[in-house]
């Protein structure tokens, strides 16, 4: 037994060097928990999660992600996972949001009307498109400042927090109350 082990090991360490930096988002194991926790009933929510551990279905999905997935999205720098599809129910009416690697498309299920939101990583700036072209709407200037429109078509930075939200709500409430 010793002698197989050996190389058994020896072989897995090796290996191992190929797949460094390669921790990946997981994206199908994260899509598998992020299912069994959209269950209302907390304890048919217990059931689901102890049963996908008795039918290996969450270390399937790991041991797919490590050693599949999560390569391919170090070597191709997207998660072929990732990308997809949600349907939200929202107050007014059903979405389909639609992602990708550069920002999501969201379209009304009732008038068939679309959105799309882009972010240029370069520019760390999300946009949204009209026939016109891209108009930028936020820009990340800092880990805790954006700078988002002002009502004289320019930007305003503002803090990420709490008071900085409120402080660019009530700039727009009276800027809008100003136009009037």
């Amino acid at each position: 037994m010793k002698k197989k082990l050996l190389p058994i090991c020896a072989i897995v360490l090796a290996s191992s060097m190929l797949f460094s930096s390669c921790i990946g988002s997981f994206g199908l194991s994260n899509k598998v928990l992020s299912w069994n926790q959209q269950i209302s009933n907390k304890f048919v929510n217990e059931l689901v999660f102890i049963g996908f551990w008795i039918l290996p279905v969450y270390e399937i999905s790991m041991l797919a992600d490590v050693i599949v997935i999560n390569s391919v999205e170090f070597w191709s720098g997207s998660n072929p996972i990732v990308a997809g599809q949600k349907v939200i129910n929202g107050e007014d009416g059903r979405y389909l949001v639609e992602w990708n690697k550069d920002g999501y498309t969201i379209t009304n299920e009732a008038d068939k009307s679309v959105v799309e939101l882009n972010f240029n990583e370069e520019e760390k700036t999300w946009s949204v498109t009209t026939p016109e072209g891209d108009v930028p709407f936020l820009t990340f200037v800092d880990d805790t400042h954006v700078k988002v429109p002002a009502a004289n078509g320019e930007f305003k930075v503002v803090e990420l927090s709490q008071a900085g939200v409120m402080a660019y709500q009530e700039y727009a409430a009276n800027a809008n109350l100003a136009m009037k």
